[in-house]
């Protein structure tokens, strides 16, 4: 039977060709491989290696490799693919040389365990020949956008407050970057940070705080499209096969301690969203929105801007929200 992600396979395959052989023949090392992000890294990673004849191996670190197995079959039987058992904070570390890491863990419950996570895979990568490392950090770093800022460039210097309990995941993000930066600069490997934004697409989780999933959810239900709030804050959503192509070129190419802005400029109100799933559904569906927005009311916005993205590596959204929205709906309804 062809693999559900084929379209979405070959299209990496078709927009990462300067990286694969950057890889040949290497191993690999990766946290959070069974999340949202991991399981596109590996099934990209799977797909490139057979048709290309890399040779690579990867080791993925997991609290649950059966549960892996069931989200992803073809990938978690490929042999190319081994598990190691335990949490990122106090992993016993494989052995042999690993030149690639991937940490795309994330604690969102625990500001103290997300930190030591990251120090456990500095750790690693400094004692088993680490020469690149990819930090999947997020946009919560920037804190709350200002009013009137259309797009957060990289180099705003902006922050979550200090006091509010609520941004822990922010502020670990903060200082997993500065470890990154240190570590790296320390010990001879270059470690990138891509600040990841919002997406969509197959693996997003449909059961927690991600619109989009949400959205897809009450669709596969028939209905209707619940929005809690007035629809007006703005997001912006990149594909996760554009993920994919994006973090993918980011290990090989991006500048050490440069973080990148990873996600769309393209701007939506949450309504718009909503409204967008609604009609990409079959059958369409309805929309309600639980209040109206307070007229004069500034909109919230959490959009990054990717010009750096897009001026030094030449990376831009490729898949248009309406078609990659289109295609998770496909993806959940086959996989009934």
């Amino acid at each position: 039977m062809p693999h559900a992600l084929e379209q979405d396979l070959d299209h990496i395959l078709a927009h990462t060709a300067g990286v694969w052989d950057s890889l040949r023949g290497a191993n690999l090392f990766i946290t959070g491989g069974t999340g949202f992000v991991g399981a596109w890294l590996v099934e990209s990673l799977v797909w490139a290696n057979a048709r290309l004849n890399l040779n690579v191996r990867a080791v993925l670190l997991t609290r649950n490799a059966k549960a892996f197995a069931r989200k992803c079959p073809q990938a978690a039987a490929d042999p190319s693919i081994s598990f190691l058992a335990g949490e990122a904070s106090s992993f016993a570390f494989p052995e042999g040389q690993f030149p690639f890491v991937i940490h795309a863990a994330a604690n969102t419950g625990s500001f103290l365990s997300d930190i030591e996570a990251t120090r456990r895979v500095l750790e690693f990568s400094g004692t088993h020949g680490a020469k690149r490392l990819l930090f999947t950090s997020s946009g919560a770093v920037y804190g709350k956008q200002p009013p009137g800022m259309t797009h957060i460039p990289e180099d705003y210097a902006g922050a979550p407050p200090t006091t509010d309990l609520q941004t822990g995941y922010g502020q670990a993000k903060r200082i997993s970057e500065f470890l990154c930066a240190s570590y790296g600069h320390e010990s001879g490997f270059a470690v990138v940070l891509a600040r990841l934004f919002a997406f969509t697409g197959p693996y997003l989780p449909l059961d927690i705080n991600f619109a989009a999933g949400n959205f897809v959810r009450d669709a596969l239900r028939g209905g209707p499209i619940r929005v809690a709030g007035d629809g007006s804050p703005f997001r912006s959503y990149l594909y996760a096969a554009d993920l994919a192509i994006w973090l993918w070129r980011l290990l090989v190419e991006g500048q050490p301690a440069r973080p990148y802005n990873v996600g769309s400029g393209e701007e939506v109100s949450i309504g718009r969203l909503a409204k967008i799933v609604a009609n990409a559904a079959t059958p369409p569906c309805e929309v309600d929105i639980a209040r109206q927005p307070v007229p004069g009311a500034e909109p919230s916005r959490y959009v990054p801007s990717v010009e750096r993205a897009l001026r030094e590596l030449g990376l831009r959204p490729l898949v248009p929200l309406e078609e990659g929205v289109r295609r998770m709906l496909a993806w959940h309804n086959a996989s009934r």
